[in-house]
């Protein structure tokens, strides 16, 4: 074993001990699986697929560590720009991971429940078909929830929500002096049972939220943290660092 296969788990154990309050939902901007291909002359679907394999790792960690909520930002609006080929590459890589959790062992033993937030008329059929699949097999769950953003932007999120609400307004189901946080929430993310955001972290040395949970993040004034590591190369003492910057914060508002 390396030096560094040595010390990483006693550094993972000293942050562990820094750390008193764990986040209950933790929102991860996976960025950087492309630059990963690209330095290592590999294909990019080979780099999305190195990424999705760590988000496997990572709900390990966060199943340990006692994270309730877990909100990744898998494509957002803006990744349609992309090429046809990756974003073809990417929804069938979305499409095999959705389907593969309704027959994971983890999934169930973990009592998952696997959620999407995105704009879903987006997708292509099969993709749809797979995420409801999914949904639906784990949808009595309540041992953890994974939220998978797909085909997500925050500011188009609370443009749909404005339009449900004005149409409502309009066929009299609601009166608009009725308009309060509540409502705009209930046609969020909190219609789906997800609390406010306590932690974001972003991978990839990129310093942005990116349009990401502004309501359930920004709103509600969530701990940032930026690391360097692709998404691929994300660590479990990365993650704890993460945690630690958060029980930090929580440290300084209490006093």
């Amino acid at each position: 074993m390396t030096l560094r296969g040595l010390l990483e788990p006693l550094y993972e154990r000293y942050l562990l001990m820094q750390c008193t309050q764990i986040p209950t939902h933790v929102a991860i901007i996976q960025d950087g699986n492309r630059r990963f291909a690209k330095e290592r002359g590999i294909d990019t679907a080979e780099g999305h697929r190195a990424g999705a394999d760590k988000t496997e790792e990572m709900l390990d960690w966060a199943h340990d560590l006692g994270i309730r909520y877990i909100t990744i930002y898998s494509f957002s609006t803006e990744n349609f720009n992309r090429t046809e080929d990756e974003i073809r590459e990417l929804f069938r890589l979305f499409k095999e991971k959705f389907l593969c959790t309704i027959s994971d062992e983890r999934v169930h033993r973990y009592k998952i429940r696997i959620q999407m937030v995105g704009d879903r008329s987006l997708l292509p059929d099969d993709l749809r078909t797979a995420v409801e699949a999914a949904e639906e097999a784990t949808k009595n769950y309540e041992g953890f929830t994974l939220n998978v953003a797909l085909a997500y932007g925050g500011r188009n999120e609370i443009v749909l929500a404005a339009r449900e609400i004005v149409s409502d307004v309009r066929e009299g189901m609601i009166n608009s002096d009725a308009i309060d946080v509540q409502m705009v929430e209930s046609h969020l993310h909190e219609a789906k049972g997800i609390p406010p955001v306590d932690l974001i972290i972003r991978t990839g040395n990129e310093y942005r939220t990116s349009n990401f949970l502004p309501w359930l993040a920004t709103g509600h004034e969530s701990a940032v943290y930026f690391c360097a590591p692709y998404w691929p190369l994300f660590r479990k003492i990365d993650l704890l660092r993460a945690i630690r910057i958060y029980d930090q914060r929580l440290s300084v508002k209490s006093h």
